[in-house]
Formats: structure tokens, sequence, C-alpha cells
């Protein structure tokens, strides 16, 4: 058991239990909940991944040689003119 950790009787967790779920969020407590001195369940802190952002996640995948901001279209709209 880690210093993290705590047994917890049922009906202990029933009674407390969204103090218990937000001291896991937190301060990343473990609880192991027994029943009869059974263990039932285990609630454990989820790891949150640090995201990456979407922005500029596609940089060096494509490559282009001209210049797709200033795009000259001149020419699709003659050919639609006729």
């Amino acid at each position: 058991m880690n210093q993290n950790e705590e047994t917890i009787s049922i009906s202990d967790f029933k009674a407390r239990c969204l103090k218990l779920l937000q001291a896991t969020g937190e301060k990343g407590t473990e609880y192991t909940i027994i029943k009869k001195g059974v263990p039932l369940a285990r609630v454990i802190p989820v790891t949150q991944k640090a995201r990456k952002p979407i922005r500029g996640s596609l940089k060096g995948l494509i490559k282009t040689d001209d210049d797709i901001v200033h795009w000259d279209w001149s020419s699709e709209f003659e050919a639609c003119q006729s």
C-alpha cells in the first residue's frame, strides 16, 4: 500500500462518496473499497495526458511548392465565363 492509498468500508464510501472522489482527483488518493473484509473495488485517479494543440499538428506532413494564401484564380474564372 502506498502513501496515498486508503482502505475504506463500502458503507463509509457510500456516505462520503463525493468527497472521496474529489480527494482522488485533487490529491491522487487511492481507495480500496471493502465489504466484510473482502476487497470489492479500487478508486484510482485518472491520469491526464498532455493534449497537443490541433493547430500546427500537421506541420511537416504536407509539402507545397506554391503560395497557398495568395493564389491566382483568374484562369479558373475565365474558363467559367464562356
